[in-house]
């Protein structure tokens, strides 16, 4: 597996796969071949039908610059090897082209290349969360202890700057009223769920806060603003959500949240090493499924659970979003999009709180839930893995 770097990525939303990967794969292209007259960028498959609410036409354009770029919409055509392909072609003064490359937006913002091949580099020798238990029933440590033996020595460092751009996001979205862009004239709730909040007593403010601080970063996420995938744009609030409240309300420190983002990293990486993370592959369970699980081993650990019940906390928040389909209306990352990060957020100290009254023993474990989920992907017919034309985008 790679690093945990490669989960947590700070840039501008509302897609991880269909803005920030086609962002960098256009910004390469141009990088490659800069003095072309103009570039055309065919879009297939899932990202020309959801490009224009995610926004993808708007960042390939916006990453060549000055120099014009002609996008073609392909809304009946994928390529083989992943639904969200995309074709750059350098053309000279007489429209000729003059090079061209196939680049292929995999899911958390990773591009692969035209052949097929994944660019990485593999860090972590165990890969499974079996054997990582394994190592730490031996070993007596945890699972963020065996990231800091793998990991550069900067990863606290990197860690610290995704959790400060992770508050600011949840602060900027707190403050922010208004309609989100897009069309479907949907209104920011954050503001108002803290405010509503505030009001309550107790388990319902509690739970009014949580709610708020996912739809801050959701919502900041929809509108093109700055946050950190974790581990994609869609399911950004997720994470975030959970740690900030963890820390607002029970004093949980700095270097607490870190060791959680570790461990959070982790089972995302696992998650991405035997499945997808991609909506356009496995579906939403690959998103708001992985984003719950992070969260709910995350919070799992800070309350001091043990390896084994962290096992189970993670594997409850995969398992009970198997199936979630990805059917974003008008291929906007708002509706479903946002509540579920609110929804997942709450599931998470759900799974925490269900795996701390355990022994941390169940029957169905972690990686065999990713295997099912992967499956599950694989079963799922394309119109529910983000074209927008199935489920609610079809019927709303």
């Amino acid at each position: 597996m790679e690093s945990i770097k490669k989960i947590y990525k700070t840039g501008y939303g509302p897609s991880s796969s269909h803005t920030m990967g086609p962002f960098h794969a256009a910004a390469q292209f141009k990088k490659q071949f800069p003095n072309a007259e103009s570039y055309r960028t065919t879009l297939y498959g899932s990202l020309a039908l959801t490009g224009k609410g995610h926004l993808t036409d708007q960042a390939i354009i916006k990453a060549f610059g000055k120099t014009p770029c002609e996008i073609v919409w392909k809304y009946d055509e994928t390529l083989p090897f992943h639904p969200n392909a995309m074709q750059f072609e350098a053309l000279d003064d007489a429209r000729q082209v003059t090079a061209k490359a196939t680049a292929y937006s995999v899911g958390g913002g990773d591009i692969v290349e035209e052949n097929g091949t994944v660019p990485r580099q593999d860090i972590y020798e165990m890969n499974e969360l079996a054997d990582i238990l394994a190592w730490s029933n031996e070993t007596g440590k945890s699972y963020w202890e065996y990231v800091l033996e793998v990991e550069d020595s900067d990863i606290m460092d990197y860690l610290n700057e995704v959790w400060k751009a992770m508050q600011a996001g949840i602060r900027r979205g707190l403050e922010t009223e208004g309609v989100l862009p897009g069309g479907l004239g949907l209104q920011r709730k954050a503001s108002s769920y803290m405010v509503k909040g505030e009001g309550y007593k107790d388990s319902l403010k509690s739970r009014s806060f949580l709610f708020a601080y996912a739809l801050a970063t959701a919502e900041e996420n929809a509108a093109g603003g700055l946050i950190v995938t974790a581990p994609t744009c869609g399911s950004a609030g997720v994470l975030p959500a959970v740690l900030y409240h963890l820390q607002t309300r029970h004093d949980f420190t700095d270097t607490r949240i870190l060791r959680a983002l570790a461990t959070a990293g982790l089972i995302a990486n696992i998650i991405k090493e035997h499945a997808s993370i991609s909506g356009a592959v496995v579906g939403c369970q690959g998103e708001i499924g992985s984003a719950c699980a992070m969260a709910s081993a995350a919070a799992c650990q800070m309350f001091g659970g043990s390896a084994a019940q962290i096992e189970y906390a993670a594997e409850m928040g995969l398992e009970h979003h198997l199936g979630l389909t990805c059917d974003p209306v008008a291929g906007l990352v708002q509706i479903p999009c946002i509540e579920r990060c609110a929804f997942a957020a709450a599931r998470a100290l759900n799974c925490n709180m269900f795996a701390m009254l355990s022994d941390g023993k169940h029957r169905v474990h972690f990686d065999k839930v990713v295997a099912t989920m992967r499956q599950t992907g694989k079963d799922l017919p394309s119109l529910y893995k983000e074209t927008s034309q199935g489920g609610l985008a079809k019927f709303y």
